[in-house]
């Protein structure tokens, strides 16, 4: 049996490594946000895995945690003093028996080194986030070429029939004896 896949995305890091922190101010960044969500939404549809895509808002004066569900993905912002890699740990930390017993794979997307390494000890792999964004790209790819192509035509039994037995059929139907027919 196939394990069952869970993505987990360090959402500012694969931010930065998309678009540039220089390029964004606070209304982009918001954007941003948006933008990798809505792909995020459209690769899990895709790949048929979860995505928790977290952020860190431990700068806020959040004391509460928030997460969103959107189909497939789970957009979490952290509460005040919580970085998205505690979170992104701990998440790891619940999965890690069901991981090492083979039952779920779990992937985490960041390009920090440091929380590399303690994800791989907590039985996830680790794919930077360049690597989840060519993955993307593959993904949208497959998904556009799937959109393009025309759909089959439609047929039908009757399309399907050799031509004598079609006309048997018809002459059945109207209720004439057909000339090969010589049971009657």
């Amino acid at each position: 049996m196939k394990p069952k896949r869970i993505l987990i995305v360090d959402g500012y890091n694969v931010l930065n490594a998309w678009r540039p922190a220089s390029d964004m101010d606070s209304s982009s960044l918001s954007d941003a946000r948006d933008q990798l969500a809505s792909r995020l939404m459209d690769y899990a549809g895709f790949s048929g895995q979860r995505v928790v895509l977290v952020y860190d808002a431990w700068q806020t004066g959040s004391a509460k945690r928030s997460e969103e569900q959107m189909g497939p993905l789970t957009v979490v912002y952290t509460k005040k003093n919580e970085t998205a890699d505690h979170y992104i740990e701990r998440l790891c930390d619940q999965y890690a028996h069901r991981a090492e017993l083979g039952q779920l794979e779990v992937r985490v997307a960041t390009s920090d080194l440091v929380e590399q390494m303690v994800v791989l000890g907590r039985h996830a792999t680790r794919l930077s986030a360049r690597e989840l964004l060519v993955e993307m790209e593959g993904i949208e790819k497959l998904g556009r070429d799937r959109i393009r192509q025309p759909a089959p035509a439609r047929s039908t039994v009757n399309d399907r029939i050799p031509e004598d037995v079609r006309k048997k059929l018809e002459a059945m139907r109207r209720g004439e004896n057909h000339p090969e027919d010589t049971r009657r």
